[in-house]
């Protein structure tokens, strides 16, 4: 490995040498600067900037990487897996997942396996990033870890002449955890390669990605007493007893894609194209046990396997024509599906099946229109439909308006009504209460509407959303599947802004939610906040610069859900739960930006080092006591 990283760090020195270019290459002045030695004969030597290192996601436009020292970014580089987790709450360990306080769909669930508490780090096509740079670069992003391990994210990128790019990207993740039993270990693996030819009639977006999440499970914690007794030799979290022993849960999932276009004519003047998409995606999950514990049920089935494995495959082949004019783009095209979902342990006698299969056709469009940098719409409109898992159908619109100068509005609307995730429609278990099987399941339809007032003063937005989702899929108690008789109704309001005075500042996001109908299937808290007082300043002599501050998360308190190992969904309380919430989260950091390298350095959950830990990410699992939280992300621009 070592000499394979000399090699890697000598190629990008000596291909970053390489860019001495003669007069007659002409180059835009806003991308590079032009160096000259002062003579009329001399060479130009062109320095990149930022302007020259983009990326992009394959239907989006090209942006320029985020090395800006926002306090945004640092929601995003003090959490494990680089987003912003607002709304959710988390485990004890990292990679061990969130439980999910605001509703949401998730499309990456959508006729394959994908357990909820297994979908948070999962990548879909749409997330795939490709890169247009002008010299070798490479980007690291570390976190430590909960006792044993790290988590490391590392890119690399170059392009090869100016119309191909490569890049590959890899995240490991293995922390020990806090708690007996809660080992988390994840990587992802990534290929990507972006082609456009020199005419520009041509061009190819491809990746590969292959993703495990693999957890230790515990069951949470054996006596709850214990854990609230303030008994000093109960400090340490490894002296506790959880329930639980030789439990894992893992998940395999692997995409190949491979999307080009080409345009017949000249696509100066008419920008016609047509495009060719195949993919294919295959998700895993297994969950394995060495021996049977009551914790789950007393009610074992004997003989039967103490493991299970649910998969499935899905092969797409879509077709479309395209307009692709800057301010008009419109797509139209038919799709191919051969969909697979299958279960390893099947039962003639519990009636679960082994293996699910269809071909779906379908059609589908996307539009964009732009109108006097003033109004946008983004419209999408999918349809397909099967013998086994019926039809599908989903539109998405937003529309962005500036009606008054500064002042901003997005309305969306969003309707999708699909079959339930495949964890909803089938398990099988050596535990009698967790077999189920949906024969005939009816679509979860979800519609959505709302919209978010931007305002550029103090940074500042509100929102208004209204939900509704009939047929929800759920787990009851007993960790069997259903679909809810009535409505789920849910209303969310809410809004974020940042103060300023001088160098402090406060910045604040509020969301208060409620159920109108429904509630007893989707417990949820009434209002989540976060609130985050800081300093920011520039720091010797302007080479570098700090922010340090206190932020506080907090959740009212409500009747949690359940978290259940075997499926790693969320069901259901039952008559040991309790509610959870109600408790401040507060953390204090000291944040440090030298040129292009950042360190994010966070005391968590400090407010434990003089109150009890009484705050919980679901019924018996504590969230984590007082740790400190180190992030290093560094771009280097060869």
């Amino acid at each position: 490995m070592k000499y394979i990283l000399l090699i890697l760090l000598f190629g990008v020195q000596f291909l970053s040498a390489q860019i001495v270019t003669t007069k007659d290459e002409t180059r835009k002045s806003e991308d590079t600067l032009v160096v000259v030695s002062g003579k009329s004969d001399s060479l130009e030597i062109f320095k990149p900037t930022i302007n020259d290192y983009l990326y992009q996601t394959q239907f989006s436009q090209k942006k320029l990487f985020d090395t800006s020292f926002s306090i945004s970014r640092s929601y995003e580089f003090t959490q494990f897996n680089n987003r912003d987790n607002f709304g959710k709450i988390q485990f004890s360990n990292i990679g061990s997942g969130f439980q999910p306080l605001i509703f949401e769909t998730n499309k990456e669930q959508n006729l394959s396996v994908l357990p909820t508490n297994k979908s948070f780090f999962i990548l879909g096509s749409d997330d795939i990033k490709y890169y247009d740079v002008k010299t070798p670069t490479a980007t690291f992003v570390y976190h430590n870890s909960m006792r044993n391990g790290a988590a490391l994210n590392s890119t690399y990128t170059q392009n090869i002449g100016k119309n191909f790019n490569f890049a590959i990207e890899y995240m490991g993740l293995r922390s020990q955890g806090l708690y007996r039993n809660s080992l988390a270990a994840s990587n992802n693996t990534i290929f990507s390669g972006h082609y456009i030819s020199k005419n520009k009639k041509y061009e190819a977006f491809a990746h590969y990605i292959h993703q495990n999440v693999n957890n230790e499970e515990n069951g949470g914690i054996a006596d709850l007493s214990v854990f609230l007794s303030g008994d000093s030799r109960f400090k340490n979290r490894q002296n506790l007893e959880t329930n639980l022993e030789g439990v894992t849960s893992r998940l395999y999932y692997r995409r190949y894609y491979f999307s080009h276009e080409f345009a017949p004519l000249d696509p100066e003047k008419y920008p016609f194209k047509l495009r060719h998409t195949i993919s294919h995606q295959g998700n895993k999950y297994y969950f394995n046990q060495t021996v049977a514990d009551d914790f789950f049920s007393k009610n074992v089935i004997k003989g039967y396997s103490l493991n299970s494995k649910k998969y499935s495959d899905n092969l797409s082949n879509t077709f479309s024509l395209v307009w692709d004019k800057e301010n008009f783009k419109l797509d139209a095209g038919v799709r191919h599906q051969s969909i697979t979902f299958g279960n390893l342990y099947p039962s003639d006698s519990l009636g679960i099946p082994g293996k699910l299969k269809e071909n779906r056709f379908g059609a589908l469009g996307n539009l964009q229109i732009k109108l006097w940098n003033r109004f946008q719409l983004k419209s999408y409109l999918e349809f397909s439909n099967g013998n086994t898992f019926g039809t599908f159908l989903k539109t998405t619109n937003l529309v962005e308006f500036e009606p008054i100068k500064d002042y901003f509005v997005d309305a969306h609307f969003n309707f999708q009504s699909a079959t339930p995730s495949f964890n909803n429609i089938l398990n099988s278990s050596n535990y009698a209460s967790y077999n189920y099987y949906l024969s005939d399941p009816k679509n979860q339809s979800v519609t959505e509407l709302g919209a978010k007032l931007r305002l550029k003063w103090f940074d500042a937005n509100i929102y208004l959303n209204l939900v509704r989702v009939d047929n929800y899929a759920y787990f009851n108690n007993q960790g069997q599947s259903l679909q809810a008789s009535d409505a789920l109704n849910i209303t969310q309001v809410g809004g974020e802004a940042t103060l300023r005075y001088g160098k402090f500042n406060l910045n604040g996001r509020l969301h208060f939610q409620n159920a109108i109908s429904g509630k007893d299937y989707y417990p949820m808290p009434s209002f989540i906040g976060r609130a985050n007082l800081f300093y920011q300043t520039k720091a010797f002599k302007d080479a570098a610069e700090i922010q340090a501050g206190i932020k506080m998360y907090y959740f009212t308190k409500f009747a949690s859900r359940d978290y259940s190992p075997i499926l790693n969904e969320f069901m259901l309380p039952n008559d040991k739960a309790y509610s959870i919430g109600g408790q401040p989260i507060a953390d204090a950091y000291f944040n440090l930006k030298v040129k292009r390298m950042f360190f994010y350095i966070e005391a968590q959950h400090f407010n434990t080092t003089f109150l009890q830990n009484k705050s919980y990410t679901a019924p018996y699992f504590p969230i984590y006591d007082f740790r400190l939280n180190l992030g290093i992300v560094w771009y280097l621009f060869s």
